[in-house]
């Protein structure tokens, strides 16, 4: 499944080598955190949405 993003959200990009994905991302503010949640990336075209504060991840590479 796809996940719909907001025409004025910003997809952030992760490369490869920083998998798997978390949120929120080591070096996040402490105030803006929610639950560690891991978020699965299976291909450069995919865009997942972090259940908690809705931040889009895209992968930018496939290290």
């Amino acid at each position: 499944m796809e996940a719909k993003v907001a025409n004025n959200q910003h997809i952030i990009k992760v490369p490869g080598k920083d998998l798997p994905l978390s949120c929120p991302r080591p070096g996040d503010e402490a105030w803006n955190m929610h639950p560690r949640v891991f978020l699965l990336l299976k291909g450069t075209d995919e865009v997942v949405v972090c259940p908690y504060c809705g931040a889009s991840y895209q992968l930018s590479d496939k290290e």
